[in-house]
């Protein structure tokens, strides 16, 4: 008899303080779902005409970025050098490349030419200054592939340099690899280019430097 009423109070005890965690859950629940409906409803909050006005208007309007973009306009001719991998012995070319501003100076579009292995070579590249995120972002296509480059990056006023990163896919692996491009403006008429590529391994090689002076 004495066990029966033993267990039967545990029993009630137990029961008595599931109950308990459950209020204070259904509590916490609640207090949860209300800081979510109220994290909604100010992200929902709607800026006045002005402030979206004055939004879009300044990241439409090209700035200093732009101007230097545009300082780029012309014909420069490139003195090229590849190496294949790592430790590779150096392949030299000479190419060239037209640049210009479009869209109102907003973007800078080039078309580049050269020979590669003794075949044509033509690209394309685009260069834009997000006034939005305060960062460079180049496309890159040629008739060597069939994909898109997409690098992000900016510039160093110390060093003179415009220091971009992106991704593509290895051809032969299929996966992802990592590339790198470095732009050093060495005088107003000369820009060094130096791209750099992950190799099998896993590390990074240096694959392509061009050093390119304007056609005057």
């Amino acid at each position: 008899m004495n066990k029966t009423i033993l267990t039967l109070a545990i029993a009630s005890l137990s029961l008595v303080a599931c109950k308990k965690d459950g209020e204070k859950a259904d509590s916490q629940s609640a207090v949860d779902s209300t800081a979510v409906k109220t994290e909604d409803t100010a992200a929902a909050v709607m800026p006045d005409s002005a402030t979206i006005n004055k939004a879009w208007m300044d990241y439409a309007t090209p700035g200093e970025a732009h101007k230097m973009m545009m300082a780029e306009n012309g014909i420069w001719n490139g003195e090229m050098t590849m190496w294949m991998h790592a430790g590779a012995e150096p392949m030299k070319q000479t190419v060239s490349a037209e640049y210009k501003t479009v869209m109102g100076g907003r973007y800078q579009e080039g078309i580049h030419k050269g020979n590669f292995m003794g075949a044509p070579f033509e690209g394309k590249s685009t260069l834009a200054y997000d006034n939005a995120t305060q960062e460079y972002t180049s496309t890159w296509i040629d008739n060597m592939g069939t994909g898109i480059m997409i690098m992000k990056g900016k510039y160093d006023p110390a060093t003179k340099q415009f220091r971009m990163e992106g991704d593509c896919v290895d051809p032969v692996t299929k996966k992802t690899k990592k590339m790198r491009e470095v732009v050093t403006v060495v005088d107003d008429n000369t820009r060094k280019m130096e791209m750099f590529d992950t190799g099998y391994d896993g590390k990074e090689f240096k694959n392509m430097e061009i050093i390119s002076t304007r056609k005057k």
